[in-house]
């Protein structure tokens, strides 16, 4: 009798060995394509989830919980993978899609708690310095090598993900798994700035060629030719500039997200300015101890170039955008654009990209292409070679060590599969939001490319690797974030000047970080610089950047069909 039921036993267990690499080939078959991987090397690593899952199984773990915020790529996850991955593992995944501030609020509630909410979160990479300080997130180094050794797929290969070095912390180890990735740029009506007339035009009356701006006094420039001298494009009102200045927590990301950096107000270096970042924080030597972020202890947040670049924001929103503008959100003035009547944009997430190419629209052609083009934003007239000229926004796979590790690694199964060869071309097609570099160099992108307004011209070039995430040296980016959208929004509303503005939040900047210091954190907390002349400190060299007497010099363009062939070429610009 034992033979028997031994017997029907491993019949069972093959017939459903079969059953589930039927489904896996299913998937293959009809939803993961195109891939990286032939469709042997697709089942084979299917393979190896299915294996791990059934070692997960054993140990009781038949559903885990994971968290995201609402954009395309997740909604795919959410939808599509998901189901896929239940039904070749037989782990069900919950996947919700929540809004990005609530993201940040309920992990803030776990790292307080230590109550597990979620097995696994999609957070920004803009928390890495967080993480790394608090010691309540698990370096994925360390889980790797250790509880996820056999858990860990054979061809993750990590040095695919493009944006790695982002979720890197100054202690060397990887803290997050990039998911999705993508980056603000400059957008413009490639039509209109090649129509003839308007060059024509336009050299007239600022002696130099209409294309893609260097600077921000080229920006500048077109956006008034724009708004006050072509006013009119085929019957309807046209503007130069579009931007949003609603009293809003997204108003915070449109200025965190680099743009003092834009304009040139941290250091050089890469990924991230040193020792001072783009938020205008300095770190000590140890290029990991945050000092400060007021002018008065080497800080930048309140310096020349900071309060240029917030002159800048509020001055072109009002003389060159629509009128609406000031009172939108991100949300609400992302699709403005796509309405036909805007000639370019400085700040243009990507992640807007498959919006702007529906049929239809007025700014996409009958056969499809675009009307528009991205390219490298302009830099203020503080920025040098060899500083961040921009933002990437890098999602990425988190773990607390709160996470009963079953869990987790239920989850680490489900971040890894999402982001596995075998479904992440297909999942940057759907979000075009690319992780990783074989999927950029693909042949699946370069068919792609001319319906994409220069995303995958830009993911090959050399360029991309000026625009990164914010650095380590935020030590707390939930506090700090939400004190940047309340005193920006005084100087759109005109209650204080840019200047005062930046001075209050530098002040606020410097209040927290030297809480965070009475507090302690486990690796690297503030400790502030005693107050002193700003003089001081701008006479080294270094950021903060003493004024400039001209800070608009002569406007500067690039053809862009130029910069497409210096790409090429391995060049910059």
């Amino acid at each position: 009798m034992k033979r028997i039921a031994l017997a029907v036993a491993t019949a069972f267990a093959t017939q459903t060995a079969m059953a589930d690499v039927a489904e896996a080939q299913k998937w293959i078959d009809t939803m993961f394509q195109p891939s990286t991987l032939n469709k042997q090397q697709q089942l084979d690593e299917l393979k190896w989830f299915m294996a791990a899952a059934d070692k997960l199984k054993a140990k009781g773990i038949k559903e885990i919980n994971v968290v995201s915020e609402t954009i395309d790529t997740h909604v795919y996850e959410s939808k599509t993978l998901a189901k896929a991955f239940e039904e070749i593992t037989g782990i069900k995944v919950k996947h919700d899609l929540i809004q990005e501030g609530d993201v940040v609020e309920k992990l803030q509630t776990q790292m307080q708690s230590g109550k597990n909410i979620y097995d696994g979160w999609i957070s920004d990479s803009d928390l890495i310095g967080t993480h790394f300080r608090y010691g309540q997130i698990v370096p994925l180094t360390d889980f790797i090598a250790g509880d996820a050794k056999d858990f860990t797929n054979p061809g993750l290969d990590l040095k695919d993900f493009i944006g790695a070095k982002f979720t890197t912390a100054p202690d060397g180890k990887l803290y997050q798994l990039p998911d999705q990735q993508f980056a603000n740029l400059y957008w413009f009506r490639a039509d209109w700035f090649a129509r003839p007339d308007l060059q024509k035009q336009f050299k007239a009356k600022y002696g130099y060629d209409l294309g893609v701006p260097v600077n921000w006094s080229a920006y500048e420039d077109i956006a008034n030719f724009f708004t006050h001298d072509v006013k009119n494009l085929d019957g309807v009102r046209v503007y130069g500039h579009m931007d949003y200045g609603k009293k809003d927590p997204s108003l915070g990301w449109r200025f965190t997200d680099a743009w003092l950096s834009m304009a040139g107000t941290a250091d050089k270096g890469n990924p991230n300015g040193v020792p001072v970042d783009e938020w205008g924080i300095r770190v000590a030597d140890d290029k990991c101890t945050p000092v400060g972020a007021s002018m008065s202890r080497g800080g930048a947040a309140n310096s020349p170039a900071a309060v240029y670049a917030l002159t800048k924001y509020v001055d072109w929103m009002k003389a060159y955008a629509p009128p609406q503008a000031t009172g939108m959100t991100f949300s609400e003035a992302g699709p403005v654009p796509g309405q036909g009547n805007i000639a370019q944009q400085i700040f243009w997430y990507t992640a807007f990209t498959k919006s702007l190419t529906k049929p239809g629209l007025p700014v996409v052609n009958a056969d499809g292409t675009p009307k528009w083009r991205m390219a490298p934003s302009p830099h203020g007239p503080y920025w040098k070679e060899g500083m961040q000229n921009g933002y990437q926004d890098v999602g990425s796979w988190t773990f607390f060590s709160s996470t009963p590790v079953e869990r987790r690694l239920g989850a680490w199964l489900y971040a890894q599969f999402v982001t596995s060869k075998t479904v992440s071309l297909k999942k940057s097609i759907e979000g075009l939001t690319f992780i990783r570099e074989s999927d950029i160099q693909s042949k699946a992108m370069t068919d792609m490319a001319p319906k994409l307004g220069g995303l995958v011209e830009f993911y090959r070039s050399p360029a991309r690797v000026a625009w990164t995430p914010t650095g380590t040296n935020v030590p707390d980016y939930p506090k700090l974030a939400q004190l940047w959208w309340k005193n920006v929004a005084t100087a759109v509303t005109g209650e204080q000047t840019p200047q005062a503005a930046m001075d209050n939040l530098a002040k606020e900047m410097d209040g927290v970080m030297a809480r965070l210091q009475r507090a302690g954190m486990k690796k690297c907390p503030p400790k502030l610089n005693a107050e002193t002349d700003p003089k001081q400190w701008m006479a080294k060299g270094t950021a903060p950047w003493p004024k400039l007497a001209n800070e608009k010099p002569k406007g500067e363009t690039v053809p862009y069909e130029q910069l497409l062939q210096a790409w090429k070429a391995g060049k910059a610009r």
